[in-house]
């Protein structure tokens, strides 16, 4: 352990924290998605970003555009970039150094603009064509069955940490190609990395991070060393077989854990959630279980995983209201996107007959439209099926808790009941 690093990393924390928490008291609405009571509902702070001119220029020194057509617009423009123009990340990092605090994961393709994104995404994009990813759905509705049937067995569970957490886990576990014996490792390597997506909030958490992050390259390094001599029917072999670079596949492999269970358990939680709320339509779906693809959908817009993403332009480009100069962060919200009022009637309803539903941005768009997205709709839709036709009368219980994450909108435990 460095002393000096934890002290100086400690000292921005406690800097940043309180600065923070100051700006979001004194009205801030974009800090204040950090803190509670906004966080378990973000959905008025979500509404005096859209209806400030646009962009809103927050303190924390980002422009941020939150209607449904500017976050369409900003994330399809291919004048907008993900890094800036001497390559530096929008996490503060200069020549490719991530800061530890600010950007404690490397993103792998979702970090880069053309053309090393455009040749990292076609590296690993046959892997979820529409024809590979429907392949997957005999084994998620298998996994889906057995982890419902287990969790039946209780009166009470935490949906959370036994549906929707080892469901896209094994899926992605089984696209890799990780050992079942590896699989728990696996999981717990990749929760303590999508608790750091956006940022840490502790030293604690940096440190357990950090470790996670050495010990999951370790294991996706000797499984890569290991099907460069003994190939089999999976991704990693796939990447090998391309004679891939050790360190892009170890990112990439790292990404697709991340990027390929975090969504999809949010998703799903989420969308549990929000069906099982008072008033919620869960008796709907369990009246008609095959409805799965309306409320994935419908969750998707109404409750987005990844609540925002960022870009920069290269050069002064015109948005909204306002001309954004080069290298000025660009916040597009998504959340706040999809409780549009002038795309979806009654934006803060649940509503499985929504017409609009689809019309969302939950997977961003352009370039960096999510490249797992069919998989992760195919799991949740599978889940929420099978959940609804074996479970029609579930309810959540007190005592659920929100991730403290600007970036991801999730929950930490999910309890619920039968």
């Amino acid at each position: 352990m460095d002393l000096r690093r934890d002290v100086t990393l400690g000292t921005r924390l406690a800097v940043v924290r309180a600065g923070g928490l100051a700006m979001a008291l004194a009205g801030d609405p974009v800090l204040r998605l950090l803190y509670r009571p906004w966080i378990d509902d973000p959905s008025g702070v979500q509404r005096q970003l859209r209806e400030a001119a646009q962009p809103y220029a927050s303190r924390a020194g980002v422009l941020v555009v939150a209607t449904h057509d500017l976050c369409r617009d900003l994330v399809r423009d291919r004048r907008f970039m993900v890094r800036t123009r001497s390559g530096g990340s929008l996490g503060g990092a200069v020549e490719g150094e991530r800061d530890p605090l600010l950007e404690p994961v490397d993103l792998s393709f979702l970090g880069m603009d053309p053309p090393e994104h455009t040749r990292l995404r076609r590296l690993v994009g046959s892997w979820f064509t529409p024809a590979r990813v429907a392949a997957y759905e005999p084994l998620v509705t298998g996994l889906a069955e057995q982890l419902v049937d287990d969790a039946a067995r209780r009166e009470r569970f935490d949906l959370v940490a036994d549906v929707a957490t080892p469901l896209p886990v094994a899926v992605i576990a089984e696209l890799l190609g990780v050992p079942d014996e590896d699989a728990g490792s696996f999981a717990r390597w990749g929760q303590a990395v999508g608790a750091g997506l956006g940022g840490v909030r502790s030293l604690r958490a940096l440190h357990r991070l950090e470790a996670a992050i050495v010990e999951l390259r370790g294991l996706l390094g000797d499984l890569l060393e290991k099907r460069r001599h003994d190939p089999d029917d999976d991704l990693i072999s796939h990447l090998a077989a391309e004679d891939a670079d050790v360190e892009e596949t170890i990112s990439l492999s790292a990404l697709l854990l991340l990027a390929g269970f975090e969504t999809t358990s949010t998703l799903l939680s989420n969308a549990v959630a929000a069906m099982t709320d008072a008033g919620g339509p869960w008796a709907q779906l369990a009246a008609d279980p095959g409805r799965g693809t309306d409320a994935v959908e419908e969750s998707l817009r109404f409750d987005a995983p990844i609540q925002f993403t960022a870009r920069t332009p290269h050069e002064t480009v015109r948005i909204g209201e306002r001309d954004v100069a080069p290298d000025t962060v660009v916040m597009a919200m998504l959340g706040a996107a999809g409780r549009d009022p002038a795309v979806h009637a009654d934006p803060d309803v649940f509503d499985l007959d929504r017409p609009t539903r689809g019309e969302h941005l939950a997977f961003s768009g352009g370039i960096h439209y999510c490249l797992g997205a069919p998989l992760a709709r195919l799991e949740a839709r599978v889940a929420l099926a099978v959940l609804a036709e074996r479970m029609p009368t579930l309810h959540r219980e007190a005592g659920a808790v929100r991730r403290r994450s600007l970036l991801l909108r999730s929950y930490q435990r999910l309890p619920v009941s039968t």
